[in-house]
């Protein structure tokens, strides 16, 4: 802003561009010997103050290995914050706790019975932590908000029910080797895995839910029979694009909820076209993924944003080749031994296709569909930063030639410590100011 109070907008340099950025970067090396190695993460805001964020954390549960006293309980979350921030930051202090909570209720219940949980009874589990979360965001609130008649608990607690955020949360049992994602709205996690050739292949493990995906759009209707605006140009009557999401309450409450909340407080206008609320539930789709820590899996998550730049298979490779430069590099960070070891050199923009696609739903890259730009331009990508997902968001961005948070997981076998260390030369603040998650 300039001395008149006006907006000036200027080129950045390529240092500048660079320091943005790594600005919200960081990056831990996970020394637990639980089939984890490392992960990263990064955010680029487009707002202020930023609408996505993120959170990770560790829970320790009693092993049912022989030899073995715990295992680990891994989380990663993505949260892509929309008409606000209030939802998705409420996601990132709770959503983890929530699930936890269900997941361990789940276990105890079946070691009662001296069995293991079915693979039915966890996803549910982890379908309860989120729609009780969201419940208690949107309903519960409001309980509160009328019970108190003070428009100081009302701007406390409707916030995160009238902004709104996807959430794509990622579980990982060490025990069993079982990653399970769900996703809620239109964030993105793929495996990149290596085959036999050498090459790595990309496979989705989340579907985009949004009313551009024809299956969201027939459970939709279902849902709601005869209302023929219940996805209007590829929205949730016309104006929201997930059709699954935490908060945007205005799609959930009532009309006379709506406005009585308005009337005494403060609050959105309902859609002329609501009838049957609720249109968005906030209950995740979970897939199940067998991870091969010994054939050095990976995982990429990140906001809609990646994924309106760059494919599935562009990702994986982008990620491969990341990967062949830091073992060229042979640097003299703690995960080297380790990370030559399992992934040693790979040659290209090393990347297979699956055929079969993985699940419907994503999104043609904008760079194809409005720039013209070809699937088989590969020259511009580079491989310039420490951290992954930093690497990742500049290639999304441009590589030689919007807001988004993106994690990436490595999966491996490696030493046992117990510690999860902060990765200086991948993280843009000194250790001293980062705590790893535990």
């Amino acid at each position: 802003m300039d001395g008149s109070g006006r907006n000036v907008l200027e080129m950045l340099t390529p240092e500048q561009a660079t320091e943005k950025l790594r600005q919200h970067e960081a990056s831990f090396i996970v020394n637990r010997g639980q089939g984890v190695l490392r992960y990263d993460i990064v955010q680029l805001p487009s707002n202020n103050p930023i609408e996505d964020d993120h959170a990770e954390g560790i829970v320790e549960v009693a092993s049912t290995r022989a030899g073995e006293s715990t295992d680990d309980w891994m989380f990663w979350g993505v949260f892509d914050g929309h008409a606000g921030w209030t939802t998705s930051a409420k996601l990132r202090r709770a959503l983890i706790g929530f699930v936890a909570r269900e997941l361990n209720n789940t276990y105890k219940a079946a070691g009662t019975m001296g069995t293991m949980p079915s693979p039915e009874a966890i996803d549910t589990a982890i379908k309860l932590g989120f729609t009780r979360l969201d419940h208690e965001i949107v309903n519960e609130s409001v309980e509160r908000v009328l019970r108190s008649n003070s428009k100081r608990v009302a701007a406390e607690l409707l916030g995160p029910a009238l902004s709104g955020s996807c959430a794509l949360l990622s579980f990982y049992d060490t025990s069993a080797k079982i990653l399970r994602v769900a996703c809620t709205g239109d964030s993105r996690a793929v495996l990149g895995r290596r085959s036999p050739s050498g090459k790595w292949t990309a496979t989705a493990l989340s579907e985009d839910q949004t009313g551009s995906n024809p299956r969201e759009v027939a459970r939709m209707r279902k849902a709601h029979p005869g209302e023929e605006r219940v996805i209007h140009n590829g929205r949730v009557l016309g104006g929201l694009e997930p059709t699954r999401a935490f908060g945007d309450a205005s799609y959930k409450w009532s009309r006379e909820v709506s406005e009585r909340l308005r009337a005494s407080f403060f609050g959105r206008s309902s859609s002329p076209h609501l009838r049957t609320p609720p249109y968005v539930t906030a209950e995740p789709v979970v897939t199940t993924t067998k991870i091969q820590p010994e054939r050095g899996d990976f995982l990429v998550m990140a906001t809609d944003g990646l994924w309106e730049m760059l494919t599935n298979e562009e990702v994986v490779g982008l990620v491969g080749k990341w990967i062949e430069t830091q073992t060229a590099e042979q640097s003299s960070s703690k995960l080297d031994s380790i990370w030559t070891k399992i992934f040693g050199p790979i040659q290209g923009l090393p990347v297979e296709a699956i055929k079969d696609g993985g699940p419907d739903g994503q999104k043609t890259p904008f760079r194809y569909r409005q720039w013209g730009m070809s699937p088989d331009e590969k020259e511009r990508f580079v491989v310039k930063d420490k951290n992954v997902a930093t690497h990742l968001i500049r290639n999304a961005l441009g590589g030689k030639n919007e807001e988004q948070v993106l994690q990436v997981v490595f999966f491996g076998n490696g030493q046992k410590t117990g510690e999860v260390l902060v990765n200086e030369e991948a993280s843009s603040t000194p250790q001293s100011h980062v705590k790893a998650k535990l």
